[in-house]
């Protein structure tokens, strides 16, 4: 039912614009002509005003022709990482990449792609279901900015599906909770050669508390890194200022807050050991710590109603179905979090976010064929 070289012209059309966070004006506009042409009512809300972009999340209405049936919600993202810009993509067999100068944007074209033709196939088919709505988020790179300002109220359904994630055949149902960290450290400067003892090094300091602190796999459940320093205006001068920017994630909220705590409490001990005496007045450095939330936990369970969904979906088409968690948070976190049930369906993309990325058509066939039964299982369940 599914056709593939439909399936094969889409993607490399989409693949080709250029759809980087912000920016997502040209695919978006290219998105809701698609979707009208296949018969959906499309809205563009207001979240790329709010947060500086050129568009914001397209929502897009298939009327379902099963009365009484549970409406249901499909969601990809629109934007992709850099590098974006002149894409060449080159295609061997079922296999799409660029010439690795760029990213291939699979993640999260593939996602829309086979949400596309999945209802193609229903529809053409008239096979019955329930409504379909459709979120095309924009800049899920940039924190999941897009789905954090779209309103959640205008949609019926309170289950679905976000596509988002390599892998096939595999449903994410935990995903972590994260906190983005800023460390401002404050020291004092000096003559880095004629009197360095009367300053204190803000980058000596920082660079103490992260010699003891925890990061990158803390536990099984647990990450923490510290990925941004800036700091310093010369060599010769005793740097007075550093800022770190970081971030922990864990499937488990109490070990979060630890490990939060952790790195907070490492800085604050750097700087508390840290200070200097000059002409009668004592100098103490000093650190400026922020905290934010990026996303709450997606933990769903296996018995939950999407879950057998897709397990029944799988099993009807002869393929092997599992569970798993990740290590990374989606627009599926935003929804969960405001009382959607809603997993993350792998759909393929491989090594994402590098200039090696790509898709093999074959994956995406696979995918457009579990989000088809899976809505189809949606309108005959209780």
């Amino acid at each position: 039912m599914i056709d593939p070289a439909r399936m094969k012209d889409e993607f490399l059309e989409l693949a080709g614009i250029s759809s980087l966070s912000r920016r997502e004006g040209a695919i978006a506009r290219r998105l809701e002509s698609i979707l009208k042409g296949m018969g959906a009512s499309v809205e563009v809300d207001d979240a790329g005003e709010k947060i500086g972009g050129e568009t914001g999340n397209l929502l897009a209405r298939f009327t379902g022709t099963k009365a009484g049936a549970p409406p249901f919600l499909l969601s990809a993202h629109m934007d992709t990482v850099g590098p974006a810009e002149k894409i060449h993509l080159v295609v061997e067999g079922d296999i799409v990449r660029t010439d690795h100068t760029t990213v291939l944007g699979g993640d999260d074209k593939a996602g829309i792609v086979a949400i596309f033709e999945a209802i193609r196939v229903l529809r053409e088919r008239n096979i019955p279901h329930g409504d379909i709505e459709v979120v095309l988020s924009i800049c899920e790179e940039t924190g999941l900015l897009g789905a954090k300002h779209f309103d959640t109220g205008r949609i019926r359904a309170k289950r679905g599906l976000v596509l988002d994630v390599d892998g096939v055949c595999e449903l994410i149902t935990r995903a972590p909770a994260a906190n983005r960290l800023s460390f401002t450290v404050t020291g004092l400067e000096a003559h880095a050669g004629v009197c360095p003892e009367r300053g204190m090094s803000a980058i000596q300091i920082a660079s103490e508390a992260i010699a003891g602190m925890k990061l990158g796999r803390v536990d099984e459940e647990t990450t923490a890194n510290l990925g941004v320093i800036q700091g310093g205006l010369s060599t010769n001068i005793v740097p007075t200022r550093v800022v770190i920017h970081g971030e922990a994630r864990s499937l488990d909220a109490a070990k979060l807050e630890a490990q939060t705590q952790h790195m907070r409490g490492r800085f604050e001990e750097a700087v508390a050991r840290h200070s200097v005496r000059l002409e009668q007045n004592e100098h103490q450095a000093r650190v400026e710590i922020k905290v934010e939330r990026q996303y709450e936990l997606l933990d769903i369970a296996d018995s939950a109603a999407v879950v057998m969904l897709v397990a029944g979906a799988t099993r009807g088409l002869g393929w092997t179905f599992k569970t798993r968690a990740t290590g990374g948070g989606s627009d599926a976190n935003v929804y969960a979090t405001r009382g959607i049930e809603v997993a993350n369906l792998g759909c393929g993309m491989r090594d994402i976010h590098t200039v090696n990325e790509w898709v093999d058509l074959k994956d995406l066939h696979t995918t457009a064929s579990i989000v088809l039964e899976t809505v189809r299982l949606n309108a005959v369940s209780p």
